[in-house]
């Protein structure tokens, strides 16, 4: 596998702002895929206070090589001061969906 395979993360508390960033993504092949998770509750410490939301969490199935992009993009399209950005190294899966992965978030070239 020419490219790494990973799962970068992020929450927001709008379901609409969520489906903008997940196709953004996609649009952008900055990500294969994106899922949104149902809404959760969220509890964290924000400036010295604890804060309770409604959230939906974004996944993003991309590659080491387009990962800086995506952060930049998320970062730039994100409502939060500080969003959330987490990223998890997938270990294994099926070659298939993986080599699927590399080939729908590689850029394509300009026409």
């Amino acid at each position: 596998m020419p490219s790494e395979i990973v799962i970068a993360q992020t929450t927001i508390d709008n379901e609409d702002q969520a489906k903008a960033l997940a196709r953004g993504a996609v649009e952008s092949r900055l990500a294969a895929c994106a899922h949104i998770d149902q809404p959760f509750t969220a509890v964290y410490r924000w400036k010295g206070a604890i804060e309770t939301a409604q959230e939906w969490r974004i996944s993003y199935k991309t590659t080491t090589d387009r990962l800086p992009e995506l952060e930049a993009w998320v970062a730039g399209e994100h409502s939060y001061e500080v969003p959330e950005w987490i990223t998890l190294p997938v270990t294994g899966g099926s070659e298939a969906y993986l080599a699927w992965v590399v080939e729908e978030s590689a850029p394509q070239p300009a026409e």
